[in-house]
Protein backbone atom coordinates (compact mmCIF):
# COMPACT_ATOMS: atom_id res chain seq x y z
CA UNK A 1 0.00 0.00 0.00
CA UNK A 2 2.99 2.65 0.58
CA UNK A 3 4.37 1.63 -2.35
CA UNK A 4 1.22 2.36 -4.10
CA UNK A 5 0.87 5.57 -2.46
CA UNK A 6 4.64 6.35 -3.12
CA UNK A 7 4.04 5.68 -7.01
CA UNK A 8 0.19 7.95 -6.80
CA UNK A 9 2.69 10.44 -5.42
CA UNK A 10 5.61 10.38 -7.76
CA UNK A 11 3.10 10.28 -10.95
CA UNK A 12 1.33 13.40 -9.64
CA UNK A 13 4.78 15.23 -9.31
CA UNK A 14 5.74 13.71 -12.91
CA UNK A 15 2.54 15.76 -13.96
CA UNK A 16 2.66 19.06 -12.95
CA UNK A 17 6.10 19.04 -13.98
CA UNK A 18 4.92 18.42 -17.46
CA UNK A 19 2.70 21.17 -17.59
CA UNK A 20 5.47 23.22 -17.10
CA UNK A 21 7.45 21.66 -20.19
CA UNK A 22 4.34 22.03 -22.33
CA UNK A 23 3.73 25.77 -21.28
CA UNK A 24 7.84 27.10 -21.84
CA UNK A 25 7.60 24.68 -25.24
CA UNK A 26 4.53 26.85 -26.44
CA UNK A 27 5.79 30.11 -25.14
CA UNK A 28 8.45 29.13 -27.56
CA UNK A 29 7.34 28.07 -30.77
CA UNK A 30 7.00 32.08 -31.43
CA UNK A 31 10.65 31.46 -32.19
CA UNK A 32 11.92 28.32 -32.50
CA UNK A 33 10.69 24.96 -35.03
CA UNK A 34 9.35 22.15 -33.15
CA UNK A 35 12.26 19.91 -34.14
CA UNK A 36 15.07 22.07 -32.44
CA UNK A 37 13.12 22.48 -29.23
CA UNK A 38 13.19 18.60 -29.11
CA UNK A 39 16.66 18.30 -30.07
CA UNK A 40 17.05 20.97 -26.60
CA UNK A 41 14.36 18.88 -25.00
CA UNK A 42 16.17 15.50 -25.36
CA UNK A 43 19.84 16.31 -25.76
CA UNK A 44 20.05 18.38 -22.54
CA UNK A 45 17.66 16.24 -20.66
CA UNK A 46 20.19 13.19 -21.40
CA UNK A 47 23.45 15.28 -20.10
CA UNK A 48 21.60 16.40 -17.15
CA UNK A 49 20.50 12.73 -16.40
CA UNK A 50 23.66 11.36 -17.30
CA UNK A 51 25.24 13.60 -14.78
CA UNK A 52 23.18 13.94 -11.97
CA UNK A 53 23.56 9.79 -11.70
CA UNK A 54 26.89 9.81 -12.13
CA UNK A 55 27.31 12.02 -9.19
CA UNK A 56 24.55 10.74 -6.79
CA UNK A 57 25.44 6.73 -7.59
CA UNK A 58 29.26 7.16 -8.92
CA UNK A 59 28.17 5.09 -11.99
CA UNK A 60 26.25 4.99 -15.27
CA UNK A 61 24.13 2.20 -14.80
CA UNK A 62 23.82 2.03 -19.17
CA UNK A 63 23.93 -2.00 -19.14
CA UNK A 64 19.66 -2.80 -20.54
CA UNK A 65 18.28 -6.27 -20.28
CA UNK A 66 15.92 -5.75 -23.25
CA UNK A 67 18.31 -2.36 -25.11
CA UNK A 68 15.67 -2.59 -28.14
CA UNK A 69 12.96 -2.36 -25.73
CA UNK A 70 14.62 0.97 -24.39
CA UNK A 71 14.98 2.29 -27.69
CA UNK A 72 11.64 1.97 -29.14
CA UNK A 73 10.31 3.14 -25.99
CA UNK A 74 12.52 6.29 -26.38
CA UNK A 75 11.35 6.79 -30.14
CA UNK A 76 7.61 6.41 -28.37
CA UNK A 77 8.46 9.39 -26.81
CA UNK A 78 10.03 11.67 -29.27
CA UNK A 79 7.07 10.99 -31.47
CA UNK A 80 4.79 11.93 -28.57
CA UNK A 81 6.51 15.21 -28.03
CA UNK A 82 7.16 16.05 -31.95
CA UNK A 83 3.05 15.59 -32.25
CA UNK A 84 1.71 17.45 -29.21
CA UNK A 85 4.44 20.45 -29.59
CA UNK A 86 2.86 20.73 -32.70
CA UNK A 87 -0.36 20.45 -32.02
CA UNK A 88 0.78 23.58 -29.29
CA UNK A 89 2.18 25.99 -31.36
CA UNK A 90 -1.42 25.59 -33.33
CA UNK A 91 -4.22 25.27 -30.70
CA UNK A 92 -4.57 25.97 -27.18
CA UNK A 93 -2.98 24.38 -24.38
CA UNK A 94 -6.09 23.12 -22.36
CA UNK A 95 -7.76 21.42 -25.52
CA UNK A 96 -4.62 20.05 -26.63
CA UNK A 97 -4.13 18.17 -23.27
CA UNK A 98 -7.69 17.45 -23.11
CA UNK A 99 -7.39 15.61 -26.28
CA UNK A 100 -4.44 13.69 -25.67
CA UNK A 101 -6.46 12.42 -22.34
CA UNK A 102 -7.79 9.28 -24.40
CA UNK A 103 -3.80 7.83 -23.61
CA UNK A 104 -4.45 6.65 -19.97
CA UNK A 105 -8.03 5.48 -21.35
CA UNK A 106 -5.78 3.14 -23.86
CA UNK A 107 -3.16 2.35 -21.28
CA UNK A 108 -5.60 0.86 -18.80
CA UNK A 109 -6.88 -1.20 -21.66
CA UNK A 110 -3.64 -1.82 -22.74
CA UNK A 111 -2.80 -2.73 -19.23
CA UNK A 112 -5.70 -5.24 -19.17
CA UNK A 113 -4.67 -6.33 -22.78
CA UNK A 114 -0.58 -6.70 -22.56
CA UNK A 115 0.51 -6.74 -18.85
CA UNK A 116 -2.58 -8.77 -17.59
CA UNK A 117 -3.36 -6.56 -14.92
CA UNK A 118 -7.02 -6.95 -13.69
CA UNK A 119 -9.62 -4.28 -15.15
CA UNK A 120 -13.07 -4.88 -13.46
CA UNK A 121 -15.98 -3.81 -14.99
CA UNK A 122 -16.38 -0.29 -13.38
CA UNK A 123 -12.96 0.67 -15.24
CA UNK A 124 -14.02 -0.55 -18.20
CA UNK A 125 -17.26 1.28 -17.74
CA UNK A 126 -14.59 4.35 -16.78
CA UNK A 127 -12.86 3.81 -19.95
CA UNK A 128 -16.13 3.66 -22.60
CA UNK A 129 -16.95 7.60 -20.71
CA UNK A 130 -13.51 8.96 -21.03
CA UNK A 131 -13.51 7.94 -24.88
CA UNK A 132 -16.71 9.52 -25.09
CA UNK A 133 -15.02 13.06 -23.28
CA UNK A 134 -12.34 12.70 -25.60
CA UNK A 135 -15.01 12.72 -28.31
CA UNK A 136 -16.76 15.76 -27.11
CA UNK A 137 -13.70 17.54 -26.78
CA UNK A 138 -12.56 16.68 -30.31
CA UNK A 139 -16.86 17.74 -31.38
CA UNK A 140 -16.44 15.58 -35.04
CA UNK A 141 -18.53 17.52 -37.48
CA UNK A 142 -19.83 13.54 -38.54
CA UNK A 143 -20.99 12.77 -35.34
CA UNK A 144 -22.25 16.00 -34.07
CA UNK A 145 -22.32 18.42 -36.81
CA UNK A 146 -20.89 21.91 -36.64
CA UNK A 147 -17.51 23.40 -37.67
CA UNK A 148 -14.44 20.83 -38.26
CA UNK A 149 -12.07 21.49 -35.69
CA UNK A 150 -9.01 22.40 -36.26
CA UNK A 151 -6.37 20.20 -38.23
CA UNK A 152 -3.84 19.93 -35.56
CA UNK A 153 -6.81 19.38 -32.81
CA UNK A 154 -6.13 15.36 -33.99
CA UNK A 155 -2.53 15.77 -32.91
CA UNK A 156 -2.85 14.95 -29.47
CA UNK A 157 -4.82 11.55 -30.69
CA UNK A 158 -1.33 10.25 -32.38
CA UNK A 159 0.26 11.62 -29.42
CA UNK A 160 -1.86 9.69 -27.08
CA UNK A 161 -1.93 6.04 -28.95
CA UNK A 162 2.28 6.40 -28.98
CA UNK A 163 2.18 7.49 -25.05
CA UNK A 164 -0.13 4.40 -24.25
CA UNK A 165 2.53 1.68 -25.89
CA UNK A 166 5.36 4.32 -24.30
CA UNK A 167 3.70 3.90 -20.47
CA UNK A 168 3.04 -0.11 -21.54
CA UNK A 169 6.61 -0.46 -22.21
CA UNK A 170 7.25 1.17 -18.79
CA UNK A 171 5.62 -0.45 -16.79
CA UNK A 172 7.41 -4.02 -18.55
CA UNK A 173 10.63 -2.56 -18.08
CA UNK A 174 10.13 -1.95 -14.77
CA UNK A 175 10.52 -5.54 -14.28
CA UNK A 176 13.29 -5.92 -16.39
CA UNK A 177 15.59 -3.07 -16.15
CA UNK A 178 16.97 -0.82 -13.11
CA UNK A 179 14.80 2.45 -13.08
CA UNK A 180 17.76 4.67 -13.19
CA UNK A 181 18.99 2.21 -16.39
CA UNK A 182 15.34 2.97 -18.10
CA UNK A 183 15.89 6.81 -17.01
CA UNK A 184 18.79 6.91 -18.77
CA UNK A 185 17.51 5.05 -21.41
CA UNK A 186 14.79 7.62 -21.88
CA UNK A 187 16.39 10.95 -24.09
CA UNK A 188 19.09 8.35 -25.54
CA UNK A 189 17.69 7.39 -29.17
CA UNK A 190 15.48 10.42 -29.31
CA UNK A 191 18.65 12.69 -28.82
CA UNK A 192 19.97 11.24 -31.57
CA UNK A 193 17.44 10.69 -34.01
CA UNK A 194 16.25 14.49 -33.74
CA UNK A 195 19.93 15.35 -34.08
CA UNK A 196 19.66 14.04 -37.86
CA UNK A 197 16.56 17.07 -38.48
CA UNK A 198 18.96 19.80 -36.52
CA UNK A 199 20.77 21.19 -40.22
CA UNK A 200 17.27 21.74 -41.74
CA UNK A 201 15.53 24.12 -38.92
CA UNK A 202 18.91 25.32 -36.46
CA UNK A 203 18.05 28.87 -35.53
CA UNK A 204 20.67 30.14 -33.09
CA UNK A 205 20.10 30.89 -29.77
CA UNK A 206 20.36 34.20 -27.51
CA UNK A 207 22.10 33.71 -24.24
CA UNK A 208 18.53 33.94 -22.70
CA UNK A 209 16.75 31.54 -25.12
CA UNK A 210 19.91 29.16 -24.58
CA UNK A 211 18.99 29.48 -20.59
CA UNK A 212 15.28 28.52 -21.92
CA UNK A 213 16.43 25.40 -23.82
CA UNK A 214 18.53 23.77 -20.94
CA UNK A 215 15.09 24.31 -19.01
CA UNK A 216 13.29 22.23 -21.24
CA UNK A 217 15.84 19.29 -21.10
CA UNK A 218 15.58 19.56 -16.78
CA UNK A 219 11.95 19.88 -16.99
CA UNK A 220 11.90 16.55 -19.08
CA UNK A 221 13.91 14.90 -17.36
CA UNK A 222 13.21 15.74 -13.92
CA UNK A 223 9.27 14.43 -15.16
CA UNK A 224 9.93 11.11 -17.15
CA UNK A 225 12.68 10.28 -14.08
CA UNK A 226 9.71 10.61 -11.82
CA UNK A 227 6.99 8.51 -13.92
CA UNK A 228 9.83 5.64 -13.91
CA UNK A 229 10.28 5.89 -10.19
CA UNK A 230 6.37 5.79 -10.19
CA UNK A 231 5.91 3.09 -12.29
CA UNK A 232 8.38 0.76 -10.33
CA UNK A 233 6.10 1.39 -7.35
CA UNK A 234 2.34 0.83 -8.45
CA UNK A 235 0.59 -0.63 -11.64
CA UNK A 236 0.05 1.06 -14.59
CA UNK A 237 -3.75 0.78 -14.53
CA UNK A 238 -3.34 2.49 -11.06
CA UNK A 239 -1.38 5.26 -12.11
CA UNK A 240 -3.15 5.62 -15.80
CA UNK A 241 -6.19 7.56 -13.87
CA UNK A 242 -3.84 9.92 -11.81
CA UNK A 243 -3.05 11.77 -15.23
CA UNK A 244 -6.66 13.36 -15.16
CA UNK A 245 -5.44 16.23 -12.73
CA UNK A 246 -3.05 17.35 -15.08
CA UNK A 247 -6.59 18.99 -17.22
CA UNK A 248 -6.52 21.21 -14.11
CA UNK A 249 -2.79 22.59 -14.74
CA UNK A 250 -3.42 23.00 -17.88
CA UNK A 251 -6.55 24.48 -18.14
CA UNK A 252 -4.75 26.98 -15.40
CA UNK A 253 -1.81 27.71 -17.54
CA UNK A 254 -3.92 28.37 -20.21
CA UNK A 255 -6.39 30.68 -18.75
CA UNK A 256 -3.45 33.17 -16.78
CA UNK A 257 -0.64 32.70 -19.14
CA UNK A 258 -2.44 32.46 -22.73
CA UNK A 259 -5.54 34.05 -22.21
CA UNK A 260 -7.43 30.85 -23.52
CA UNK A 261 -10.79 30.57 -22.18
CA UNK A 262 -12.13 26.94 -22.71
CA UNK A 263 -15.24 26.58 -24.57
CA UNK A 264 -18.29 24.91 -23.50
CA UNK A 265 -17.84 21.66 -25.65
CA UNK A 266 -14.54 21.71 -24.00
CA UNK A 267 -15.20 21.97 -20.35
CA UNK A 268 -17.99 19.15 -21.32
CA UNK A 269 -15.65 17.30 -22.47
CA UNK A 270 -13.27 17.08 -19.66
CA UNK A 271 -16.08 17.08 -17.11
CA UNK A 272 -16.81 13.52 -18.49
CA UNK A 273 -12.97 12.63 -18.92
CA UNK A 274 -13.10 13.54 -14.86
CA UNK A 275 -15.61 11.37 -14.29
CA UNK A 276 -14.41 8.28 -16.06
CA UNK A 277 -11.13 8.77 -14.66
CA UNK A 278 -13.24 8.90 -11.32
CA UNK A 279 -14.37 5.54 -12.21
CA UNK A 280 -11.16 3.84 -13.39
CA UNK A 281 -9.10 5.40 -10.14
CA UNK A 282 -11.44 4.03 -7.60
CA UNK A 283 -10.09 0.84 -5.61
CA UNK A 284 -11.68 -2.92 -6.90
CA UNK A 285 -12.80 -4.24 -3.82
CA UNK A 286 -11.06 -7.57 -2.99
CA UNK A 287 -12.91 -10.83 -3.37
CA UNK A 288 -13.13 -12.83 0.01
CA UNK A 289 -11.61 -15.74 0.48
CA UNK A 290 -13.55 -19.11 0.13
CA UNK A 291 -15.29 -20.14 3.30
CA UNK A 292 -14.66 -17.11 4.38
CA UNK A 293 -17.59 -15.57 6.82
CA UNK A 294 -19.50 -12.87 5.60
Amino acid sequence: MNSALAGIGLQLAALAVFVVMDTTVKLMTAHFAVPQLMWARFVFSFVIVAIALRVVTGSLPWRSRAPWLQTLRSLLLCGCNLLFSTALAHIPLADATAVGFASPVLTVALAALLLQEKVGWRRWLGVGIGICGVVAVLRPPFLLGGEAPHWATVLPLGTALLFAFYQILTRRLATVDDPRTTILHTSFAASLVISLAQPFVWVWPSGGAWGALVLLGVLGGVGHGLLVLAYARAPASLLAPMSYTQLIWATLASLLIFADVPDVPTLVGMGVIAVGGVLVALPTRPKPAPGASS
